[in-house]
């Protein structure tokens, strides 16, 4: 089973300097392009923070490059549309790279702004539903249509036997007199327009004049000056006929209709489904996305609603400071975002200081419970290792009662096999405990037990114990351990056991004679762990699924190997909230530090104080 974590890889890192900058913001381009999957909807509002701020970083040029650049896949209907609202030259070079389906541009294009629509019409790859979509909107080519080839003009019978090719010479005769300028008596004369001075052409025999004949897209009065050059007359024709393929026709006994009229029939208006925000250090909403934003701005999300009891929760972990996961909301509205909601967001503290301003997080809307193919999964094997467990326990009671003579003297040779026996039972129910804690750890059905312990003082005791069992191997950790305490918001053996899982596993898989690198720091507002890789785990493509096993002795890495160990060990670590993740040929694990809010009592659950 593979587990993609790049994308936080990825954030885990902060640029320092434009060049870092630019790494980043193709690697966030290219994690974001590919088509929409499952994940982690706070990760992927985090990158796009991440994008905005790499955008203060690096000039409007060389970002409209790099989304220009043809080494990144952009198949993600999302980035498209955020690329859409940037800058001109950011949002002509994205939508010319953006590779989506035809019911994506269909969804997508009306939800585009104006400007951003007309970049698609200089593509010619566009599938038809796209095409379809734009020429309802009235997006088009800002040049003029060609005008409608005029049919020939057949030579009246009176004329002379030579040809005469009409539709190269312009008649240019100006009317004699009042008669022949006169219209039919069916047609109102039209007021006269002032044209400039012309010099007076050479005039034709009357006899030789040919009929004035209508044009086939507007019929010309009768008394037209013909004293226009071609070049007007074609460019009017131009501009006519483009007016009218831009202006519908109604239908005979139908009212005019605007454009976009029947846009909502065939392209109903989507439901959001999530969206981002922010709020100040008083529980309102302070920012979220653009095309939500006047909605939601300036709601109180730490108000108590009277039989509302997700509105109670939300605001006892306001006043606690503390992460909100996956708790039910409802929202009241306009009906874009009328109904019920989940919601997961943290705290903001600042560095210097850790005071609070605000939460950020992402709402996204509830849903029926679904069949989750994980969840089933999980279930499955859990049902799968208790009934496991029962043949396993008989053995391993079985074992002991002979190993213990329960039942009258049995010989030392039986004995032994017996406890030999016992033994595997107790590894391989070991292994099952193991399997269901990270089944129950990636599906959220398992929270790591709160409480205060010191990971630094833990580090430096465990290491302490390994240095002993490496030493005949001629092996050793070289550590560098912070002086300063590590407190973290885990019970005591909850600490002992991660910290003793990665230890373990890394010292298990040193080989003889190797020394290994190892640092406890203190980073901002968390505690980092980050070891060498031993030559045995520094090959493997994916160390969380390595099978590398430990050579005997003292330390095991468990029945299914050091991949599992570690596995288990990024799971207990994403379950209090840190990372467990391979930084090239290094390990590094981050726990989130104890603040001082989360070690004062709540507020909501203290008693009341006299006051005095």
């Amino acid at each position: 089973m593979h587990f993609d974590d790049r994308l936080a890889t990825v954030l885990r890192h902060r640029a320092a300097s434009a060049r870092a900058a630019k790494t980043q913001f193709r690697q966030l381009l290219d994690l974001l392009g590919e088509r929409p999957q499952a994940g982690d909807p706070a990760l992927k509002a985090a990158a796009y923070l991440r994008l905005i701020a790499l955008a203060e970083m690096i000039p409007t040029p060389e970002r409209a490059a790099i989304v220009g650049e043809n080494g990144w896949r952009f198949r993600n209907p999302e980035l498209v549309r955020w690329f859409g609202e940037a800058h001109p030259s950011i949002a002509g070079a994205a939508l010319y790279r953006a590779q989506l389906t035809g019911e994506e541009w269909a969804e997508l294009i009306p939800r585009l702004p104006i400007r951003a629509r007309g970049f698609l019409r200089h593509r010619r790859d566009l599938p038809d539903g796209a095409v379809r979509v734009l020429d309802r909107l009235g997006v088009s080519d800002r040049a003029l249509p060609q005008p409608i080839a005029a049919p020939p003009v057949q030579p009246a019978e009176d004329l002379p036997a030579a040809t005469v090719d009409f539709d190269e010479v312009e008649p240019l005769v100006l009317p004699q007199s009042q008669e022949e300028a006169a219209p039919p008596s069916d047609v109102e004369p039209e007021p006269p327009v002032a044209e400039p001075e012309q010099a007076t052409p050479t005039q034709a025999e009357p006899s030789a004049r040919p009929e004035p004949v209508a044009a086939p897209s507007a019929p010309r009065a009768a008394a037209e000056p013909s004293g226009r050059s071609d070049g007007i007359r074609a460019l009017v024709e131009r501009i006519e006929t483009f007016r009218k393929a831009r202006s519908p026709q109604p239908r005979d006994g139908d009212a005019p209709t605007l454009p976009l009229a029947g846009l909502e029939d065939t392209q109903p208006r989507r439901q959001l489904d999530a969206f981002s925000f922010g709020t100040n250090s008083e529980g309102r909403i302070d920012w979220a996305e653009p095309e939500i934003a006047p909605m939601v701005v300036g709601l109180d999300l730490s108000q108590r609603r009277e039989g509302d009891a997700a509105s109670d929760d939300f605001a006892a972990a306001f006043a606690n400071r503390q992460p909100v996961h996956e708790l039910a909301i409802a929202l009241r509205g306009a009906d874009a975002i009328e109904g019920d909601w989940i919601v997961d967001a943290a705290p903001r503290f600042t560095r210097g200081d850790g005071r609070f301003y605000g939460y950020v997080g992402r709402f996204r809307r509830a849903v029926a419970p679904v069949d989750d193919r994980a969840q089933r999964s999980a279930d499955r094997l859990r049902q799968l290792l208790h009934e496991l467990r029962t043949p396993v326990n008989a053995m391993q009671g079985y074992a002991e009662v002979i190993q213990q003579q329960v039942f009258g003297p049995t010989p030392h040779e039986y004995r032994a096999l017996a406890a030999s026996i016992a033994g595997d039972s107790a590894r391989i129910l070991a292994g099952f405990d193991e399997l269901d804690r990270l089944a129950r750890l990636e599906t959220g059905a398992l929270d790591l037990e709160s409480g205060e312990s010191d990971f630094a003082a833990i580090a430096r005791a465990q290491i302490g114990q390994l240095q002993t069992v490496l030493g005949p191997r001629v092996a050793r950790f070289d550590a560098r351990l912070t002086d300063m305490p590590a407190r973290l918001a885990l019970a005591q053996n909850e600490a002992e056991m991660l910290g003793w899982r990665v230890l373990a596993t890394l010292a298990g898989a040193t080989g003889a004679g190797e020394n290994v690198a190892l640092s406890l720091d203190l980073d901002g507002d968390q505690v980092a762990l980050r070891a060498q890789l031993p030559s045995k785990l520094v090959h493997a493509d994916n160390i969380f699924a390595s099978e590398v096993r430990a050579g005997g002795g003292t330390l095991s890495s468990g029945i299914f190997g050091a991949g599992f160990s570690l596995r288990l060990a990024r799971a207990e670590a994403r379950a209090a909230g840190g990372e467990l993740a391979r930084a090239g040929d290094s390990l590094a694990l981050t726990l989130p530090l104890l603040t001082v809010s989360d070690a004062l009592p709540s507020p909501a659950d203290a008693p009341d104080r006299a006051a005095g």
